[in-house]
């Protein structure tokens, strides 16, 4: 297996010198993972509307911990995320996509038996497996770059990312066809949940992703402070990660918001799988976006779709303006994330790329479980619209951070210029 050795171009981007792997290659890798993306995302999204209702059902009046579930399953993410990554480090993308997954069915059956005990704790833990399996799962993106062409890197990770539209059509329906499967309410929800996962585990054994020659195992590479130091490394992080937050602080209020407006669970489950069509089918496009006009400009109109979704929101709570203002926000998701993963392929080689990688996405998921916290606390305390209004300094900062990066890169470019 040729050995990827490294260079530094003048814009700031690890280049490899020569490809390992062949663009067919590659482009079976892309769609192997992008199946798994819907595997995985068809999860989250049964997920996502499931288990808000279900905490619903067992909690009763008191909904101070509704969106402790959903908390519990990004705890998971994130606690996951960096040791998912250098685990893959070791043993190679398939092996550790597969742990992943079998993880991710164990959560499901546990959820099943809590639902059916009525066990709040133990459903809670169950999704906590989940999210094990969901740290694992977002590294199908990094996955995609890893073996595609330098030319290919940006689409192949936005196509991976779209990939995740079926799984809003597929996820949301499967809770309403399974939820009464079972005496208890949901259970078959969850047991769907177990198939997507083993399926996905299943299915992930196609790819064909070299591991780190011994060489490239064996280089430390910089200091992950220094990495991190990165103007550019910096950027992308408040991209992703905000991005995150203002997404699920929304996101995750929503189907309760709804239940208690007394919304039918059918018209709950719309809004959720057009939301997710909405964060998944501008992939198809957004590698061609970055492309030609650069990530930050695709994350700086993510900030500003998220401030219309925002404005919708607060202007009224009707299903059509939970509908648009979702649709809006899974647009703005999608911008911002894919952008500013796009960005983190860049500033590091492949020695590093696991603990850059598994950092990011650490710190990416720790946010978005402290908002999904947040958010069921604003929302028995405050309300819908101060849901709302906590995303407003989020959407600011990662506003003036692209623009502070796009002067910064104009003035070095100006600087080599004159040089």
């Amino acid at each position: 297996m040729t050995v990827l050795r490294q260079q530094l171009t003048c814009k700031g981007h690890f280049l490899p010198l020569k490809e390992s792997m062949s663009f067919s290659s590659s482009k079976r890798n892309v769609l192997i993972l992008s199946f798994c993306q819907v595997l995985f995302n068809s999860g989250r999204g049964l997920t996502f509307l499931a288990a808000s209702l279900v905490a619903v059902n067992m909690l009763g009046g008191n909904l101070t911990l509704v969106t402790a579930p959903i908390t519990m399953m990004l705890v998971g993410t994130a606690a996951s995320t960096l040791p998912s990554a250098l685990l893959m480090r070791r043993v190679g993308r398939k092996i550790g996509f597969v742990i992943g997954s079998v993880i991710g069915a164990i959560g499901g059956g546990i959820c099943m038996y809590a639902i059916g005990e009525n066990n709040f704790l133990l459903f809670n833990f169950g999704i906590f497996l989940f999210g094990i399996y969901s740290g694992s799962a977002q590294q199908y993106r990094f996955a995609a770059a890893d073996s595609a062409p330098v030319d290919f890197k940006a689409t192949a990770v936005s196509l991976v990312v779209a990939a995740g539209v079926v799984g809003a059509f597929v996820g949301p329906q499967s809770t309403l066809l399974t939820k009464d499967l079972f005496p208890a309410e949901y259970m078959g929800a969850f047991g769907a949940l177990m198939c997507f996962t083993l399926l996905s585990g299943f299915v992930v054994l196609g790819i064909d992703i070299p591991k780190l020659s011994k060489q490239e195992y064996e280089e430390k590479g910089r200091p992950l402070g220094e990495i991190m130091a990165q103007p550019k490394f910096i950027v992308a992080l408040i991209a992703a990660a905000f991005g995150y937050a203002v997404m699920n602080l929304l996101m995750t209020a929503t189907p309760v918001t709804m239940k208690l407006g007394l919304f039918p669970t059918e018209s709950t489950a719309s809004v959720v799988q057009w939301h997710v069509v909405g964060m998944f089918a501008p992939g198809f496009i957004t590698g061609n976006l970055i492309n030609r006009y650069g990530a930050p400009a695709v994350i700086l109109a993510g900030t500003l779709i998220f401030a219309c979704a925002v404005i919708v929101a607060l202007s009224g709570q009707t299903l059509a303006h939970f509908w648009t203002a979702l649709f809006l926000l899974g647009i703005g998701w999608n911008f911002s994330f894919t952008g500013g993963t796009v960005m983190i392929t860049e500033v590091h080689t492949p020695s590093e790329r696991a603990k850059v990688q598994g950092t990011n996405d650490l710190l990416v998921f720790t946010m978005m479980a402290f908002s999904s916290l947040f958010s069921g606390t604003i929302y028995h305390f405050l309300g819908w619209a101060w849901v709302n209004y906590s995303t407003i300094p989020m959407i600011a900062i990662m506003f003036i951070s692209v623009v502070w990066l796009v002067f910064r890169q104009r003035a070095e470019r100006q600087i080599h210029a004159a040089e």
